[in-house]
């Protein structure tokens, strides 16, 4: 049974969550106290799997509380209550958050953000995972430039030209940057040639997240054993469909670190060719033998996937968990509730059409389709709107 901890100063407002989850008592485990010191000492007496907190606090805000909970129990999923009028104050919470949500919420809203995160946990926290990364041993260092951005990302005090004078000083980073901000999936007006434009145009979390992306594609390089080609071909499709999402009916709110998500979707792959390549190679004799899907042949051999694995490793890199969430579920997005064409299932759309694009370029409404993808569409909600989001998808190759 999951345990959940909420957390806020106002008695009323505990009470009120109490009785909005009064039905998932027996799904959940569930502790109210008042106030952030209360919280630690509760996470002090016994773990808990989510720790939900008010913003607006007395003494310890939302955000130092989260920052403590991080730093002593990294696996517990952390997320923010923020009213629409506290939008500076939740800024200082984007570095030690999993989540936001809207205060007043819902009960559905606050019943299917538990679950989400729950779900993630524990699609990355299997044996599988810990036991397939932690027999590679040393996992690949990020630059010292990248560990510079991220801090500086978090220091509320950080100013556009400290950022872009940070990714200036890696020519590497800058020139790839500067290639990604101008690519198809952001659709800026006009070419930015600098990178203070670019941080100003895209945000300065957008820009440290297309930084990790550069960084990702740097240090994960296929073994000598495996063809450079294989992993060129890797990008390449990240790349496409990350075009395809900036496209697709996404929420606005949400267009930057989806389209973040669809180019780092394969990320698990370039990990196996570059510190399991005999598993990579026999994972691609595996699906050409038997004509299966690629994850298909992944999770028979390893009892896992690339989108889990990838999903992993991004974690702890520092991705924000909602790119984390639709790059582990992108081959299974009805794992979790979808309420709406989001993050997951645009990137499972997006990943969908490239792949149907290249096979069958001619064929419009998707007549080779495989039933289990068909499935996965209605179930999702979309499958009338397949072929219009074909149409899209080709107009972003164009």
């Amino acid at each position: 049974m999951k345990r959940i901890l909420f957390v806020d100063d106002e008695i009323r407002i505990l009470d009120g969550i109490r009785r909005m989850l009064y039905a998932e008592r027996k799904q959940w485990e569930m502790e109210f106290v008042l106030g952030g010191e209360a919280a630690l000492q509760a996470c002090e007496a016994t773990s808990f799997d989510v720790v939900i907190s008010d913003m607006r606090m007395p003494g310890m805000d939302g955000a130092t509380l989260l920052g403590h909970i991080r730093d002593r129990y990294p696996a517990t999923a952390r997320v923010i209550l923020s009213g629409y009028s506290e939008d500076s104050l939740a800024r200082r919470a984007v570095p030690v958050a999993h989540r936001f949500l809207a205060k007043p919420s819902s009960s559905s809203e606050l019943r299917s953000m538990i679950e989400r995160v729950c779900s993630l946990q524990d699609v990355l926290s299997t044996p599988e995972i810990r036991k397939l990364v932690g027999s590679v041993g040393e996992l690949p260092s990020l630059s010292t430039t990248y560990t510079c951005l991220t801090q500086a990302v978090s220091d509320p005090d950080s100013c556009i030209n400290e950022i872009a004078g940070i990714i200036e000083g890696d020519v590497a980073m800058s020139a790839k940057v500067l290639q990604l901000a101008n690519s198809a999936f952001f659709g800026l007006a006009q070419k930015v040639t600098t990178l203070s434009n670019a941080v100003s145009y895209l945000g300065m979390q957008t820009i440290k997240n297309l930084a990790l992306a550069s960084e990702a594609f740097r240090v994960l390089r296929p073994h000598s054993n495996i063809p450079l080609s294989v992993c060129e071909s890797i990008e390449k499709h990240a790349h496409r469909v990350a075009a395809i999402a900036g496209v697709l009916p996404v929420d606005k709110s949400n267009r930057d670190v989806t389209v973040i998500a669809a180019l780092l979707h394969d990320i698990g792959k370039l990990f196996l060719a570059s510190a399991m390549p005999d598993q990579f190679y026999s994972i691609f004799l595996r699906f050409s033998e038997r004509g299966c899907k690629p994850f298909e042949a992944e999770e028979e051999l390893l009892g896992t996937s690339h989108a889990e694995i990838g999903a992993y490793l991004l974690g702890l890199w520092g991705i924000p968990s909602l790119a984390v969430e639709a790059i582990a579920h992108h081959h299974h997005p009805t794992r979790i509730l979808n309420s709406s064409f989001d993050c997951t299932a645009v990137v499972y759309v997006a990943n969908l059409l490239d792949h149907e694009l290249v096979a069958h370029p001619t064929d419009s409404i998707g007549a080779e389709m495989a039933e289990s993808d068909r499935a996965c569409l209605q179930a999702l909600g979309v499958m009338s709107r397949f072929v219009e989001f074909r149409e899209l998808a080709l107009q972003s190759r164009n």
